[in-house]
């Protein structure tokens, strides 16, 4: 029998009981259907810095560009509405790039945010640009980059797909690629929704292979 220990229930609260009641609440519109891939095998972010990956991890990507300090709320807005939320979720991370030659300018926001945040999830990756547009292009997104700068932020899963959504309403084509960091609403209803709904489907496939192992193992197989 589980001892109910105060850390347990504290634990319980902050970080199970949320996303149970996401769950709960969101059949209604999901069912718990997978969360669309809309490009697949994107670029690797090893191709920039070989002790990053991709694969095994649930990553947001932001694109920093070249005046980081003029674009900086929207990544006050990322960290705020969704780092915070999912910073003790396994295997999350943010990855930040920004082109070569803006270290110092990348450093100041990464210590401005660090003033009030653990920064251990978040990764300052600075890169050439052909690499960066290389990266961003694999995306396959309508959106463009400026300056190697875009308000949206991928998600890619653990697999190093791109998911996001096909039947946006805010969309004419109903496809959405990113997430406009700079709408705290959209970070808010959209991609904190989909980040969730992308740990539900790992944890029900994690759940189902091992039940599938259980009753395999009850039948002598």
């Amino acid at each position: 029998m589980i001892k109910l220990t105060k850390k347990r229930i504290v634990l319980f609260l902050l970080f199970i009981f949320p996303l149970i009641c996401f769950l709960i609440l969101s059949t209604g519109t999901n069912n718990f259907t997978k969360l669309p891939v809309v490009t697949q095998s994107v670029e690797d972010i090893s191709i920039i810095d070989g002790t990053k990956t991709f694969k095994d991890n649930i990553s947001i990507v932001c694109f920093l560009g070249e005046d980081i300090d003029r674009n900086k709320g929207g990544f006050f807005n990322l960290n705020e509405k969704i780092y915070k939320k999912f910073i003790e979720y396994n295997n999350f991370q943010i990855i930040a790039v920004y082109p070569e030659g803006k270290e110092k300018e990348a450093k100041e926001i990464e210590e401005s945010i660090g003033s009030f945040t653990d920064m251990v999830k978040w990764n300052f990756i600075a890169s050439s640009k052909d690499k960066i547009i290389r990266l961003h292009n694999s995306f396959n997104s309508k959106e463009t980059l400026s300056d190697f700068y875009t308000s949206k932020v991928f998600l890619i899963d653990r697999n190093g797909d791109l998911r996001g959504r096909i039947d946006d309403e805010e969309s004419v084509s109903g496809e959405l690629y990113g997430y406009n960091m700079n709408s705290v609403s959209e970070l808010n209803g959209k991609l904190k929704d989909d980040v969730l709904v992308l740990y539900y489907e790992y944890y029900a496939a994690f759940k189902d292979k091992n039940s599938n192992k259980a009753d395999r193992k009850e039948v002598g197989l």
